[in-house]
């Protein structure tokens, strides 16, 4: 028994929404991949840990100071602040290295808006 046009099209229009649905489906994961994929950098602008990279404004940006700090024991912290390019202040701590070298191990940004 053929059925009624009426439900044949009722059909035709049910597995349409679906194809919709589905359709939209894939383009939300689509977008949303990317923001999921970028919380996964390994570079780091603020906190602790090895993967803090350098900002405009720190001592290390553009590499080490040419100056070594010589009277300064191994192991010793020194603190930094400076303001970012957004004008918030930043503050970041340094340890000297066997080396001389400056070893960047931390960075707080301060994003107070109300204090000029």
């Amino acid at each position: 028994m053929p059925r009624p046009q009426f439900l044949q099209r009722a059909l035709r229009a049910n597995e349409c929404a679906a194809l919709s649905e589905h359709s939209m489906k894939i383009a939300w994961l689509t977008l949303c991949a990317p923001l999921l994929l970028s919380a996964c950098t390994p570079t780091q602008t603020v906190g602790y840990g090895p993967n803090l990279e350098p900002i405009p404004g720190s001592i290390t940006y553009g590499g080490q100071p040419r100056t070594k700090l010589t009277k300064a024991p191994v192991g010793s912290i020194v603190p930094h602040q400076f303001f970012d390019d957004f004008g918030h202040r930043v503050y970041e701590t340094y340890v000297i290295e066997p080396d001389r070298s400056l070893r960047l191990t931390s960075r707080r940004i301060d994003y107070d808006i109300f204090n000029d």
